[in-house]
């Protein structure tokens, strides 16, 4: 019986247990990876020096400054120092520096200044930390901190090349900003597509499959669905299923294809309108412009869709047409653009216009543009004069909006003829 017992097997307990343990050592066998990328987002931007001869004298370390621009999640800015920032130079030198101009801690980044050659020839100056990088590494800048060159070219140089033509000088700026991330191996990925749900809407349109509305805009007849409509605006679920005594009507209610005159829209207008609600984007860039080269920004068929989503609580699509109106502001158009974002409650785009001719007012006050507002819109131009204002305050130089501040806020003539500077 001993002989018995030595010969037994393993209880079948202990033998799951050794197969799990084999089991565990083949599924840890699958390795894992990890990947660090370090690189650069780059961005660039062209500064415009105009009347280079009138900013030299203001002073050893003072700068003109160009709009931000936005790097890497950044905000940046050119400072050109016309009299060099260096006082032991004694403003033999121009200097151009690039400034992080936002918040931010320990942010790295390379840069490249190019001033362009204006003959043609392509013999540009080139200035770039991009190509030391291995040597030096990136910049490490806080708030307000700058990065450039105090020696960026000899004054004296600068004003007989061709650089310099008509008394401007053109800069462009690249920067770099370093960033590092980590890429690690999946097993397996699925590709999602984008979202096809306006197609599908928009085919339901087009096809005409239980529609139960019909609206008629100017003898045009549309074919819609009301649970759509309503879905998209406030003014069409008010109309549809709200009764004149303020009760909810329930849908399903009235089963019978309802048609609703429009009188106060044109039916291209409605048509781009539904376009949007079905499929959420805007009809073609070639039918938003429509008539603009040939009348006002009113004619235009972006303006006409503008003010529908203004009156049909289109939120979106009003955003959609302040982004394209937006596009499209000139010194010949802002002042227009401006009465329609007003009028239309375009709050984006209307803030852009008053910066924009606030910014360029001594040419806007010379367009039939500004006329308009004066005759219809003096308000307007109450605005674009406290922008103006602000402007100032954070203007460096202040010189050229000063000049305008002072023809329109002593009465001068806002024709274009030179009037009386302030004293």
């Amino acid at each position: 019986m001993d002989d018995d017992a030595g010969d037994a097997s393993p209880p079948p307990a202990a033998a799951g247990v050794g197969a799990t343990a084999a089991q565990s050592r083949d599924m840890a066998a699958s390795p894992t990876s990890s990947r660090s990328v370090t690189e650069t987002v780059n961005g660039s931007h062209r500064f415009v020096i105009q009347g280079y001869s009138l900013a030299k004298g203001m002073g050893v370390g003072k700068h003109i400054a160009s709009e931000t621009f936005s790097v890497g999640g950044y905000q940046w800015a050119v400072y050109f120092y016309p009299d060099g920032k260096n006082p032991e130079d004694n403003s033999a030198y121009v200097s151009v520096f690039i400034a992080l101009a936002s918040e931010g801690t320990d942010v790295r980044a390379l840069f490249e200044l190019t001033l362009l050659d204006q003959s043609g020839k392509g013999k540009h100056k080139v200035h770039s930390h991009f190509d030391r990088s291995l040597e030096s590494g990136p910049y490490t800048l806080k708030y307000r901190g700058s990065m450039g060159y105090k020696r960026f070219f000899r004054r004296t140089a600068l004003e007989t090349s061709d650089f310099l033509k008509d008394d401007c000088l053109k800069i462009n700026c690249t920067v770099g900003v370093v960033v590092s991330t980590i890429d690690y191996s999946r097993p397996h990925s699925i590709l999602v597509p984008d979202s096809d749900i306006g197609y599908h809407f928009g085919t339901l349109l087009d096809n005409h499959e239980g529609v139960d509305v019909v609206l008629n805009v100017g003898g045009e007849r549309f074919h819609a669905h009301k649970l759509v409509l309503a879905a998209r605006s406030t003014v069409f679920r008010s109309k549809f299923f709200d009764d004149e005594d303020g009760e909810k009507n329930e849908p399903g209610e009235n089963d019978d294809v309802q048609e609703i005159v429009i009188d106060d829209m044109e039916p291209k207008v409605f048509k781009a309108m539904l376009h949007f609600i079905y499929r959420d984007t805007l009809v073609d860039d070639n039918e938003l412009g429509g008539s603009s080269s040939e009348g006002s920004i009113f004619d235009t068929l972006a303006a006409k869709l503008l003010a529908a989503a203004d009156k049909y609580d289109l939120a979106r699509l009003r955003l959609l047409c302040e982004s394209y109106l937006c596009k499209a502001i000139s010194v010949a158009t802002v002042a227009s653009t401006l009465a329609l974002a007003d009028r239309h409650r375009a709050m984006e785009l209307k803030a852009v216009c008053l910066k924009f001719a606030a910014e360029n007012l001594s040419a806007v006050i010379r367009t039939e543009g500004f006329d308009y507002l004066k005759d219809n819109c003096p308000s307007l131009q109450s605005e674009i004069l406290r922008t103006l204002a602000g402007c100032e305050e954070e203007c460096s130089s202040g010189g050229k909006s000063q000049s305008v501040w002072g023809q329109l806020s002593d009465g001068g003539d806002t024709s274009g003829r030179r009037v009386r500077p302030r004293t």
